[in-house]
């Protein structure tokens, strides 16, 4: 916890700070110190990449072109990134600045991403490669020591989604010893890709 900041006003900032730390409890205190602008930029970027998956997945299951198999995947997916953006977007609030919310951004998809539970699975493996890799390099590039834990929890989630959504597309479920992390500006690019 910053110096001269009580429980009480830590608590203060609102119950979404609550949520937060019954989620990542290592994000409570870090997100109410100051963050260096580089830590702040990875956690900007990666609350982007939540919003992304949230509307991948609600759109994808909204398709209703999946098998029920796939489309529990695709559900459970879709809360486990409801509860990253959550987190991570409490680095964020933590740290004085306003996090994107859902709507700040409108997103946009290649054409027939949806038209197939084929084409869905593997675009959520395209998607969940990415993400992870914005994970992966936020861990490697911050200098916070207090979010790399939690962040690590949530890439492995990531990797779950990966492993599952790339064998749904007749891959293989893993393959990398260690998978490629992402530089903040190659996984902003790769993003952007999906922004109107």
């Amino acid at each position: 916890m910053a110096a001269g900041l009580t429980r009480e006003q830590l608590l203060g900032r609102g119950a979404a700070l609550l949520v937060a730390g019954s989620a990542l409890g290592a994000f409570v205190e870090t997100a109410a110190a100051a963050l260096p602008s580089g830590d702040l930029a990875f956690a900007r970027l990666l609350v982007g990449a939540e919003l992304l998956a949230e509307d991948f997945y609600t759109t994808a299951i909204a398709a209703a072109n999946a098998k029920p198999a796939v489309t529990s995947y695709l559900k459970r997916a879709l809360a486990n990134e409801k509860e990253h953006y959550t987190s991570v977007a409490q680095i964020v609030t933590g740290a004085g600045a306003t996090p994107a919310v859902a709507g700040d951004i409108e997103f946009t998809y290649p054409a027939g991403t949806f038209a197939s539970a084929r084409s869905i699975v593997r675009f959520a493996a395209q998607l969940e490669t990415t993400i992870l890799g914005a994970y992966l390099g936020a861990i490697d590039a911050i200098t916070t020591d207090g979010l790399k834990a939690g962040l690590a929890r949530i890439a492995a989630n990531e990797a779950q989604h990966l492993g599952y959504f790339s064998a749904a597309a007749g891959g293989k479920a893993f393959t990398l010893s260690f998978p490629q992390e992402l530089t903040i500006d190659r996984a902003s690019n790769a993003l952007d890709a999906f922004t109107a």
